[in-house]
């Protein structure tokens, strides 16, 4: 089994954090995704969609997109469970998953995509309207999130979740997108500074 890595990039880091929250370590092929190597081989043949991460199990199957890959480990280690327990907390991750992932890191991922210059020959076309018409669309998201937030720990309930890996992503991917958490969302803020000191974080 190996994990064809991306470093820094949002998704790549997805599976690193969760994988480190399972206690679980799975031999990482470092890729270059500044130097465009996930659109060569060896990615390329694995993943025709030329993105990371890129799992290959030991039979050689490729599982690719990174909630995918969690949930495969998920099954396999099912504890501690980070889909959630049973019927109503399983749906209530995947409903605050999707919002985070939809609401929150898509839009910060346009930002970055159409606006920042070093993506300019990643997005094409590079269209910096669409990358600003992103930005208040995550700010009005972080504000629901922060009303959400004022009676609970995580994301999805009382237990850390995949809810809570894809919110530390997207707000840490933030910065190069040149989004500012808003001061006034006090509960998102110190909903953040729980998450991102968790070991995990580091992964």
């Amino acid at each position: 089994m190996k994990l064809f890595d991306g470093g820094r990039a949002p998704n790549p880091r997805r599976v690193r954090v969760f994988l480190a929250e399972k206690h679980l370590e799975v031999p990482l092929v470092p890729v270059d995704m500044g130097e465009l190597e996930h659109r060569q081989e060896p990615v390329s043949s694995r993943n025709p969609l030329r993105r990371l991460p890129v799992l290959e199990l030991d039979d050689g199957t490729v599982i690719t997109e990174s909630v995918a890959i969690c949930r495969y480990f998920e099954e396999l280690h099912p504890e501690p469970a980070l889909f959630g327990h049973g019927a109503l907390g399983k749906a209530q991750v995947e409903m605050w998953q999707r919002r985070m992932e939809f609401n929150l890191l898509s839009c910060v991922a346009q930002a970055f995509r159409h606006i920042h210059p070093a993506m300019k020959e990643w997005e094409i076309p590079q269209i910096p309207e669409w990358g600003e018409a992103n930005k208040p669309k995550a700010i009005e998201f972080l504000k629901l999130l922060d009303i959400e937030l004022a009676d609970r720990q995580f994301v999805a309930g009382d237990a850390y979740s995949i809810a809570d890996i894809t919110g530390l992503i997207a707000i840490d991917f933030m910065k190069p997108a040149r989004i500012k958490v808003p001061d006034e969302c006090s509960n998102v803020l110190r909903w953040y500074r729980a998450v991102s000191s968790r070991p995990s974080a580091a992964a």
